[in-house]
């Protein structure tokens, strides 16, 4: 009989896998039998072959998963999410929809129907579980099933074209904070700020202007105030029409950091600006009434190297290192400037904290690392996870992942709902390259740098996410939708 090899599959290709598992192999230490929720992540994952040639993984399909735990065992979920992007794809059997946030790339039968491919987060508010990117509002999935709900607008309150994939909850209202960018459509400057009550009915509108338009991924809330960053990875229509691409890095452009009280409107907004650098994701933000801290990975260039510059300088991936630092603008003094302290002297991305200190002081983190002092090996893969105290100044702790090996973004899960700050487990999906599958790693959040608590088999490959949270069973049993 003749064999003929098998081609190589890279780790990272589409999987196109909806999954039910029952009882997950627990291939080293327990699982804490006291855990009781579900953590819902999102991945891309590509349906079709794309309808143009290099197009980016954000622009994949999204497959939600969830990872449910009752008495030490673990149970495994993965659906796609039913966008109308994905339907009509379904339908006619084929990708028909082009280039990342570009419909001037579209098949001319797809011409007004949704883009989104909600692949960028899920989470939990008000009893409901949304599934979201930030060029759509968000679409509802069933928290059990996963089956897609449709999408929504809060009953007619959002009436911006776009919703966040990053809200932020007030552990002390309740209350869901979010926003939209690009609010009234691809690459317009618009911003809308939006606060929801605790069952999920919008409370609060308000509208606002940047400077310039650009991918405002990620922001920040406090007690007091709201914070909209805005990062040189500009937007232009111009660009879309030549089939470009949709964000371009501006090493002349200023940053700036939009203030707007807690509930205000768009007209109270105040600037402040400062000198070109990079900063995505929010690990926390508080304030003390008048100054206002904010903890992000800051990089001196672009940290993405598929969005290119607009002078057509090459990517490095040395000045593109992004390092937690730590922002703070003083709202009783004069002028428009912040300051700038680096935190930690590893190198990353996709910080989170303990949610329930969201918008108050806090001392505890979590990050992935793409970097570590001594590290020479090529290449710019997520291999490490640190565990961060904010206030000591002590060196990370640092897990490690392993030989060819990827880590997702952690998650925070408390030990017990009163446990104080940073006390219980990181999660952390690790994918093993040379295996072709992946795990889910428990840490223990106050000894990252620890054994792992355990340590979940998945019999397949994840490919790579970008966000999702925990979920306790208390929460899960308020759901409304």
């Amino acid at each position: 009989m003749t064999s003929f090899p098998r081609p190589q599959v890279p780790f990272e290709a589409p999987m196109r896998v909806e999954a039910d598992i029952s009882g997950l192999e627990v291939v080293q230490g327990e699982v804490p039998e006291h855990l009781d929720g579900t953590y819902y992540r999102v991945v891309c994952d590509r349906a079709w072959p794309s309808y143009v040639p290099g197009d980016l993984f954000f622009n994949e399909d999204g497959m939600a998963m969830s990872f449910c735990f009752a008495k030490g065992r673990v149970d495994f979920r993965s659906r796609y999410v039913r966008t109308p992007r994905f339907e009509a794809e379904r339908a006619a059997g084929r990708s028909l929809f082009g280039a990342y946030r570009n419909p001037y790339t579209d098949d001319p039968s797809v011409a007004g129907v949704n883009r989104t491919v909600a692949n960028t987060n899920v989470f939990y508010h008000g009893g409901k579980l949304y599934a979201c990117k930030e060029d759509s509002p968000p679409l509802l999935l069933d928290p059990v099933t996963l089956d897609t709900i449709g999408l929504y607008d809060f009953e007619g309150a959002l009436t911006a074209r776009t919703s966040t994939a990053h809200p932020k909850t007030d552990p002390v209202t309740g209350e869901m904070v979010f926003f939209s960018f690009q609010a009234k459509g691809e690459v317009t400057p618009d911003i809308a700020y939006y606060e929801a009550d605790p069952a999920g009915t919008v409370i609060h509108e308000a509208w606002l202007r940047a400077p310039y338009t650009s991918m405002v991924h990620d922001f920040c809330v406090t007690q007091n105030f709201v914070i909209f960053p805005i990062i040189p990875l500009r937007a232009e229509d111009e660009w879309l029409r030549r089939g470009e691409s949709h964000y371009k890095w501006d090493p002349d452009e200023d940053v700036y950091l939009g203030v707007v009280p807690r509930k205000g409107s768009g007209d109270e907004v105040r600037w402040f600006r400062g000198s070109n650098r990079f900063a995505s994701h929010i690990l926390g933000a508080s304030d003390d009434g008048r100054r206002i801290h904010i903890e992000t990975p800051v990089g001196r260039d672009n940290f993405f190297p598929f969005f290119p510059w607009v002078d057509d300088t090459p990517y490095d991936p040395v000045t593109a290192r992004a390092f937690l630092s730590r922002w703070t603008i003083d709202m009783g003094a004069p002028g428009e400037t912040f300051t700038e302290h680096r935190l930690v002297d590893v190198a990353g991305e996709f910080p989170r904290m303990d949610d329930r200190r969201e918008t108050l002081p806090h001392e505890w983190g979590v990050m992935a690392l793409n970097h570590v002092p001594g590290d020479d090996a090529p290449g710019s893969g997520f291999r490490w996870i640190a565990g961060l105290d904010l206030t000591s100044g002590r060196a990370p702790q640092i897990f490690y992942a392993g030989d060819d090996c990827s880590v997702g973004e952690p998650v925070f899960v408390p030990g017990s709902p009163d446990a104080p700050e940073g006390h219980g487990y990181v999660f952390v999906v690790v994918g093993r390259h040379q295996q072709m599958r992946s795990d889910l790693v428990i840490l223990d959040a106050q000894r990252v740098d620890g054994p792992p608590v355990a340590t979940v088999a998945l019999p397949f490959r994840i490919r790579r996410g970008l966000h999702g949270n925990w979920v306790s069973g208390a929460e899960l049993r308020t759901r409304t939708a």
